[in-house]
């Protein structure tokens, strides 16, 4: 329940913002908008001038008279903007029977007809620019000054790296790294392909080559290399479970079980799973306070939690200025946009599976819990990152996307001419179609994934 109310949400506002984008572009450009839907298929509820509330759909010779309909429809996997005189994905060609109107989005200009088509995809863009940029200026960045890696499981993708616990990393592609924050950028953000690692190990440097496939896979995983030094955080504890009854709460970081000082969570694994049905001793730090519990991991050697490392070296803020507070959301946005193609290329290519790179509603709905589990600032970046996928996805030019729409409007321009409406709905109807089997597909792969 909790992963589909994270869902409508995140969903809701990144639809939302897209939609009035057509919306807002349309009426300014003085055409008639007859629908702005939240989801596609049957209409469930909506609000306009002419009848008000009402549930159901309306009746089919409705002629809102320039009202828009606001409506909710029954799959909430998206949305639409109805403008008069426009193929788009409600379908509707009735339009085509008589002469074109003035309000209509055929009678418009180019220029206009562009405006309209990429007005989402601008839309989610500034969305995604307000957050960063809100991020940048009133959070700032947190920076781990470490650039040590922690434990390395055996049989991780860090480990199939040639990875090995507590390396140095020196250097990335020969560029000098100084903190964690560097390791990231030039390890995930500022490449695509795979990169060559220098690391000291035991007094002497190594190189290593880390493959985009294995850091894609550890990255979906949680992360491919975490930073030392660590400690064990408490990430979420199950209901009626013995870490519940002794007062552990998610936030919790382990220091100590039977007196072991603790530096990962393996430590916490392996001392739990050893002592099934003996009462432990268990001292945590929540907030400034030290405090001690006992807990009983009983037959199974559980007592109900998920834990993983948290950093517990020294960092630092950087902080941004007004100015430089945006500058830097048109850096992330430029670094995300370069890795997100370098993704696809990498996905068409072979290098990546498709569902490394790809995730549904099921995969938007586990990380959308879990980044708001995180606190307020988690879940806007979530949100910012969906927003820009959203943004680079509509403007491919692909037949249903805002991209192909930009591309027949704009060779209609050029050409002076427009494609007969057939053709215009044999694309629309391929491209929906080609789009489901796609969702489909990435469903599919959602659900065997988890």
């Amino acid at each position: 329940m909790e992963y589909i109310i994270y869902f409508i949400i995140t969903i809701g506002i990144l639809v939302f913002v897209h939609e009035f984008g057509h919306f807002a572009a349309a009426k300014l450009s003085k055409m008639r908008v007859d629908i702005f839907a939240i989801g596609f298929g049957k209409r469930i509820l909506g609000w306009n001038k002419l009848t008000g509330f009402s549930f159901g759909d309306l009746p089919k010779d409705w002629d809102g008279q320039g009202n828009t309909d606001y409506r909710l429809c029954v799959f909430p996997l998206g949305g639409y903007v109805k403008v008069a005189g426009m193929v788009d994905e409600s379908m509707d060609t009735k339009f085509a029977e008589a002469e074109p109107k003035p309000w209509e989005f055929r009678s418009k200009p180019t220029y206009q007809k562009l405006f309209v088509i990429t007005a989402g995809v601008l839309m989610n863009l500034i969305l995604t620019i307000v957050i960063f940029w809100g991020i940048n200026f009133f959070q700032g960045k947190q920076v781990f000054k470490s650039t040590t890696i922690s434990t390395v499981e055996s049989g991780s993708a860090a480990a199939k790296s040639g990875f090995k616990s507590y390396d140095k990393i020196i250097s990335i592609n020969g560029k000098k790294v100084n903190d964690w924050e560097e390791i990231i950028d030039n390890l995930l953000v500022n490449s695509s392909n795979d990169v060559n690692v220098t690391v000291l190990r035991n007094g002497s440097e190594n190189s290593l080559t880390a493959s985009r496939k294995l850091i894609t896979e550890g990255s979906q995983k949680g992360f491919f290399l975490f930073p030392s030094p660590t400690q064990p955080y408490i990430q979420e504890v199950m209901g009626n479970s013995p870490a519940e009854d002794a007062g552990i709460k998610a936030g919790d970081i382990f220091l100590s079980i039977h007196g072991t000082i603790l530096n990962e969570r393996e430590q916490v694994v392996d001392i739990i799973s050893s002592n099934k049905e003996k009462d432990i001793q268990i001292v945590y730090l929540r907030g400034a306070d030290t405090l001690t519990t006992i807990v009983n991991p009983g037959i199974e050697g559980k007592i109900g939690i998920v834990v993983t490392d948290a950093y517990t070296g020294e960092f630092e803020y950087k902080t941004y200025g007004f100015v430089g507070a945006f500058t830097q959301s048109i850096t992330n946005i430029g670094q995300y946009t370069a890795l997100t193609f370098g993704m696809l290329r990498n996905v068409i290519t072979g290098k990546i599976a498709f569902n490394q790179a790809f995730g549904g509603p099921v995969k938007i709905a586990q990380y959308a819990a879990r980044s708001a589990d995180s606190g307020i600032i988690s879940f806007l970046f979530f949100l910012a990152m969906l927003s820009l996928s959203l943004a680079i996805i509509n403007i491919l030019p692909f037949p249903a996307l805002d991209g192909g729409h930009f591309i027949i409007i704009l060779l209609e321009g050029i050409f002076r001419k427009e494609l007969p409406l057939k053709v215009k709905m044999v694309i629309q109807n391929a491209g929906f179609i080609l789009l489901l089997a796609l969702m489909a597909f990435i469903i599919y792969n959602d659900i065997i994934s988890l």
